[in-house]
């Protein structure tokens, strides 16, 4: 019996088309954010460590308390605010899974979500996937800033969550403090819920302070924020996350995930709480990532492209106009792949309604040699 899709529209990823284009010709892959070097060897040994003593059964259904607790110190020590470690910390299966369980528990068939673009791919899915309407506001290169204006202007009588990703993937913008604001103002005229997606929420450059919403007291009480293990922590497979929400949120909140996953990863889980126990596991990150920046920078500006901000997350928009003005993204991505062995990702498919941009974004998450390559081959565009 055929089964009526609930995501007709919906395919195989970009993510996956540019990755297999990548690995079909031998091109280097700077499409995919994740990275190619290994994550820390003291989490390693701390993963084997928890797996031989014998801590391969269920964990708890919200996260092993030990690991929820040192979260909880976590955001005491980066935010100053005190969170209850039991009622508003749920560990999960990954950023997405809690993405997908916020959505989930919050809205009903005939809500309507409100989303910024360019956007991350999952969020529209698992919006229709509710029976939900997702809302989708365009905003523009280069500097990708929101027009609260408009966006309170799509609030309808349906509305109930908007979501927001800061620092943003693909646009690489993040918050301001006036930005929050603005987000918590219009959240409260009209009682809507707010989905924070913060899994880069380390990965900000240039003295730009991370603005959480779990630092503004308004939107900190109708907010659930997101965040990664695997995006911190360079092990975007162990698929580890958690979300931060008040006890009632939370607590409907588990009511999908006991369902969905029920329980995550135990000896990663101990891996993880012995690894945060220090600080510098992530402090240094920024400074880590920014350096990755600096090394792929030259070799694009070298093959024509026009570099645009990069204030957070892994990722450098570049526009290409100057290059092959006329192609459009998709194409331009597929042909810097097949005759230049770089892949990267077309900014459009994060878009509803793609604007006239000619830009596509790669990734800085790898190794010096790398970015080294993939520099040295862009380079021959410029010559």
């Amino acid at each position: 019996m055929p089964i009526q899709s609930k995501l007709p529209a919906v395919g195989t990823t970009i993510f996956s088309v540019m990755s297999a284009l990548a690995a079909e010709h031998g091109a280097i892959n700077l499409s995919q954010g994740f990275p190619d070097y290994p994550c820390d060897p003291a989490l390693l040994d701390a993963l084997a460590a928890a797996a031989h003593a014998g801590h391969n059964q269920y964990a708890p259904m919200a996260g092993l308390p030990a690991l929820r607790a040192v979260i909880a110190a976590k955001l005491q020590l980066q935010h100053g605010i005190a969170v209850d470690a039991d009622s508003e910390i749920t560990v999960t299966a990954g950023a997405t899974q809690a993405l997908f369980t916020a959505i989930a528990c919050v809205l009903q068939a005939g809500d309507e979500a409100i989303l910024l673009d360019p956007s991350y791919d999952s969020y529209a899915p698992s919006i229709l996937a509710q029976g939900a309407k997702p809302v989708h506001i365009a905003l523009m290169a280069p500097d990708f800033k929101v027009d609260w204006e408009q966006v309170e202007h799509a609030v309808t009588p349906r509305t109930r969550l908007i979501l927001i990703n800061n620092p943003n993937n693909p646009a690489t913008s993040v918050f301001s403090a006036a930005d929050l604001d603005a987000l918590a103002a219009i959240a409260e005229r009209h009682d809507l819920l707010v989905l924070a997606d913060e899994v880069y929420e380390h990965l900000i450059y240039d003295g730009a302070i991370h603005q959480s919403v779990l630092t503004h007291p308004a939107l900190r009480a109708r907010s659930f924020a997101v965040y990664s293990f695997g995006k911190t922590f360079h092990a975007t497979g162990w698929k580890i996350g958690y979300c931060v929400a008040p006890p009632a949120l939370s607590a409907e909140f588990r009511k999908i995930h006991q369902f969905l996953v029920f329980a995550v990863n135990t000896p990663a889980q101990h891996a993880l709480a012995a690894h945060l126990a220090d600080p510098a596991c992530w402090q240094g990150l920024s400074a880590f990532f920014a350096e990755r920046r600096a090394l792929l920078a030259p070799g694009l500006k070298s093959a024509g492209f026009k570099l645009l901000p990069s204030q957070g997350t892994y990722f450098q928009l570049a526009d290409y106009s100057a290059i092959r003005p006329d192609l459009e993204d998709v194409a331009f991505s597929r042909w810097l792949t097949l005759e230049h062995g770089v892949a990267s990702i077309p900014i459009s498919v994060f878009y509803q309604q793609p604007p006239a941009q000619k830009i596509v974004r790669f990734c800085f998450a790898k190794q010096t040699q790398t970015l080294q390559a993939a520099s040295a081959r862009l380079a021959r565009l410029g010559a």
